[in-house]
């Protein structure tokens, strides 16, 4: 931008002013500059922040209303296992692998050992009637029969029961597993849905802080603005010392140090 030197306003200093084709187009910006800078703050009334969607409403509706598996992370023991008691009942055991081992125990072993019996009791009425038919000797042959019966047949519902409690055992081993994994998986989705809505929470805690710290600040950025606009402007004042003017201040100087010299000199006795 051009500028145009004015004479000197006194001794040693000069000033500059805009040129004469610059000058209304300046005073004219500087002024929409201020008035722009002296408008209130404009806020924005619209959403900041998008907000959770409406599947994700749902999945955080749904996983409310369930409860956290208490079941994960206990240990499956077979200690706690339940045994067969009178009638082919399974009895005792309160522990996990019993609560997972008597419905199986229940719908398969029980109906096995229940035919057994059943199959028991046919052949005691056999040996009963080949009993009668031996007349005299039937009363011995038929409690030698029936004994053979019972034992065969406690030999079959042994292998009934320790064949059911082992299936029982690895069915409800691999149940309990299958649960806990699902179990875990729930719980899984349950810290992921609580992140996401967390996120959610906290990109509108952001917008917020962020549109408070916009309204705090500017103030400050008109104040910077107006000053950008008289970068590069001719408004301050230049000195210029004439060469002649410093030569005298030097001189001065010299003669102003050689008296102080003089007096400090004389103070000490010694005179010039």
């Amino acid at each position: 931008m051009a500028t145009t030197p004015a004479a000197p306003t006194s001794p040693g200093s000069s000033t500059s002013t805009l040129s004469e084709w610059a000058g209304p187009y300046v005073s004219n910006m500087l002024g929409k500059t201020e008035a722009l800078a002296g408008q209130d703050y404009q806020t924005y009334g619209g959403p900041m922040t998008a907000g959770e969607s409406g599947l994700q409403s749902k999945v955080f509706q749904g996983l409310g209303s369930l409860n956290f598996p208490s079941n994960l992370g206990q240990t499956f023991s077979s200690s706690q296992a339940p045994t067969i008691g009178a009638g082919g009942q399974p009895t005792g055991g309160s522990g996990i692998a019993s609560n997972y081992m008597n419905p199986y125990l229940q719908s398969v072993l029980n109906p096995q050992l229940a035919e057994l019996q059943r199959q028991s009791k046919i052949q005691q009425m056999q040996n009963a009637g080949k009993a009668t038919k031996m007349g005299a000797f039937g009363s011995s042959g038929q409690t030698l029969m029936d004994t053979e019966s019972q034992r065969n047949s406690l030999d079959e519902m042994n292998k009934a029961i320790g064949t059911g409690y082992s299936n029982a055992y690895d069915k409800a081993m691999g149940q309990f597993n299958t649960e806990q994994g699902q179990a875990k998986t729930l719980a899984d989705m349950m810290g992921e849905a609580g992140t996401a809505q967390r996120n959610i929470e906290q990109q509108g805690i952001t917008a917020d802080y962020n549109e408070f710290l916009n309204q705090r600040e500017h103030p400050q950025k008109m104040l910077e603005f107006q000053q950008a606009m008289l970068q590069g402007l001719p408004i301050s004042t230049v000195s210029n010392v004439p060469a002649q003017q410093s030569a005298l201040g030097n001189i001065t100087s010299t003669v102003g140090g050689l008296t102080q010299l003089q007096d400090a000199l004389e103070k000490l006795g010694i005179k010039l």
